[in-house]
């Protein structure tokens, strides 16, 4: 069992979340920062003739939640394996949005876990859903 492991007591079946808000300011910075100025999520007359009738965040946002969900929730960080994420409803600029992380299978001699990932707006509509795989730090 790695130091990480045995130091937590995380075991399969962990789970923690955090909530917060998807704001403009967000979406913009994340704009900057990537480089992706879709007008989807910048330009709210060219949002609003969209099928979402609105501007919508970066799905990676989101995807970034979750990496911080990782970190905050386990307490010990890790390095990313890999992440699969299924974007499955739009997140709109101010949406209130939980990030939840299940431990659903953990290699303890390696302090490798495999994570459930899932995002939910307000209203407990899923809007993102995936795995990661994670590879824990020893704590600091």
């Amino acid at each position: 069992m790695t130091d990480a492991v045995a130091a937590t007591g995380i075991d399969v079946g962990f789970t923690a979340s955090f909530t917060t808000q998807v704001t403009d300011k967000m979406v913009h910075q994340f704009a900057d920062l990537s480089g992706d100025r879709n007008p989807i999520h910048l330009d709210d007359a060219y949002a609003a003739k969209s099928r979402f009738g609105r501007r919508i965040a970066h799905g990676m946002i989101v995807g970034a939640l979750i990496s911080r969900a990782l970190v905050d929730g386990l307490g010990v960080g890790g390095i990313y394996l890999g992440q699969n994420l299924k974007f499955v409803n739009p997140v709109f600029i101010d949406d209130v949005v939980t990030v939840t992380i299940k431990i659903t299978g953990l290699r303890k001699e390696k302090g490798i876990a495999t994570v459930e990932t899932t995002a939910v707006n307000a209203k407990g509509d899923i809007v993102v859903k995936g795995e990661a795989v994670i590879m824990m730090n020893a704590p600091v």
